[in-house]
């Protein structure tokens, strides 16, 4: 059964005990932002709870965090599914979209505030990067636009600044699919409008941080995922569509050519990224259920929730497109979460010819800008997300002067640092044009025999591991002392 809205998602994770409460009270300004990176660092991914910060100050409302990619197990919580089945359960969802529904009445729509008693300062969005960021930015956003020809809505997550009441920026670099609506806008002389939607059906969060091909509805595809319609209702003041259980709305648009400096802000790459003349929105309502919840993500460094929540929904995108696009024998990939998700990809394929290697980074990268600016490909029987076995087809089934190649003229990464200096701007063409480095690792002629125990012999001790009493260090450290302090008992008190 899928999840009623946001607050129906949060009581499954806290009776899950992957929720934890921070009652004490806490400044959004900057302590949301070190208790949570303090998370992200002291614990390790598989013990990491998902925070809601029930008093910030001089707010009355709370705020979530890491509730989507705290961990793998919270991402698959939300996908109502188990980790190991995570990746399946998406791409069947993606194969099969089930369009959304429009209600006429809607939670988040409880309270309405149009024109001037909109405000988007009301809500407790933090600071992310003391002293670096110019203001608050809102990091889980969900942008809503339109295509103006089609009508195929597009829904993305982008970062958005909180630079007044009635006013937001917007950072949406060339490739994402959202410029592509406002320049048909442009082109004919109209504002683009726009609804940003906070704290919505987790599936929802999940479909609009992954970067799907043009013209596909993300909330169709949520639909697909959730197994059931997301249900939507018409914006108060745009021409709109947003879902209905959502906790907060802003409605708006982007004046035709409204261009201002927006950023700079923390990014995913674990670096400040460059601020640029982006669009702005001018607000036109602000509707939220009553006393909302605001949700954000955790970016910048890695490890991150961002970080998190890319990497599963974008390997599942791309795994799809190699295989049943491409027509490719691939057994897995991954982005790795160190990268951002984004910059390192790896790929296990059965190769069928010596092509194949070559056509799997061409596919990926045909897919989406972001993936893979160092791409290698190893064979299947190399487990991916095992760096050591990575490590040990590189070190052993390639040869640099024939399997690495570099790609010149490529589309770049988003707001990597090292296209160009901090003070070049983020629309400056020497950010729109990278290279790409892909590596064969896989075996390009017959290879001696694998240097271990047959795999019967290795089955057989599995089987009957107990009867070697071999203990992980930690066990026999424990042990070690508890015999100390009996042996340094005196006699006559054991």
């Amino acid at each position: 059964m899928p999840y009623r809205d946001l607050r129906d998602y949060l009581a499954t994770l806290e009776a899950k005990g992957l929720l934890c409460h921070v009652t004490a009270e806490v400044d959004k300004d900057w302590e949301i932002a070190a208790v949570t990176r303090r998370v992200f660092q002291r614990f390790p991914q598989e013990q990491r709870p998902a925070l809601m910060f029930d008093r910030i100050r001089g707010y009355d409302i709370p705020l979530v965090v890491g509730i989507l990619g705290g961990s793998r197990q919270i991402y698959a919580t939300a996908l109502e599914t188990t980790v190991e089945d995570a990746v399946a359960k998406w791409q069947r969802g993606i194969r099969t979209p089930i369009p959304p529904v429009v209600v006429d009445d809607a939670p988040c729509q409880e309270e309405v505030y149009l024109g001037d008693a909109a405000d988007a300062l009301k809500f407790p969005t933090p600071i992310w990067t003391v002293g670096q960021d110019p203001d608050p930015f809102q990091t889980s956003a969900l942008v809503i636009s339109r295509d103006p020809e089609t009508g195929v809505r597009n829904v993305g997550t982008y970062r958005v600044q909180m630079k007044g009441p009635r006013r937001t920026g917007l950072m949406i670099n060339p490739p994402r699919n959202m410029n592509q609506h406002i320049h048909k806008n442009e082109a004919a002389g109209r504002d683009t409008e726009v609804a940003i939607v906070i704290g919505a059906d987790p599936v929802v969060g999940l479909t609009g941080v992954t970067p799907f091909p043009y013209g596909q509805d993300e909330l169709a595809l949520a639909g697909g995922i959730r197994g059931a319609p997301v249900e939507v209702v018409r914006c108060k003041t745009v021409d709109l569509e947003v879902p209905a259980t959502a906790e907060i709305v802003i409605e708006g648009y982007i004046p035709c050519g409204g261009r201002e400096w927006e950023g700079p802000f923390g990014e995913y790459g674990g670096y400040m990224g460059t601020g640029g003349h982006h669009p702005f929105v001018e607000i036109t309502a602000i509707t939220h259920r009553h006393r909302p919840i605001l949700q954000a993500f955790l970016s910048q460094m890695p490890p991150s929730e961002s970080s998190c929540i890319k990497q599963l929904g974008r390997e599942s995108v791309i795994l799809k497109h190699l295989r049943d696009n491409c027509g490719l024998q691939v057994r897995d990939v991954h982005l790795t979460e160190s990268g951002g998700a984004t910059g390192i990809l790896y790929i296990s394929l059965r190769k069928r010819s010596h092509a194949d290697p070559l056509r799997a980074m061409w596919g990926a990268w045909s897919l989406h800008d972001v993936f893979g600016k160092v791409t290698v490909v190893v064979d299947d029987d190399i487990d991916v997300r095992d760096p050591f076995q990575v490590e040990w087809a590189l070190a052993f089934r390639m040869q640099p002067a024939q399997d690495v190649r570099i790609f010149e003229g490529t589309e770049a990464l988003t707001l990597d640092p090292s296209q160009a200096p901090p003070d070049v701007p983020a629309e400056d063409p020497r950010r729109r044009v990278s290279s790409r480095v892909g590596i064969d690792a896989t075996k390009k002629h017959a290879f001696p025999a694998l240097a271990v125990p047959p795999a019967e012999h290795l089955a057989r001790v599995d089987a009957q591991w107990e009867r070697y009493g071999i203990e992980p260090v930690q066990r026999l450290a424990a042990a070690g002392q508890a015999r100390a302090s009996r042996e340094a008992q005196p006699s006559g008190s054991r």
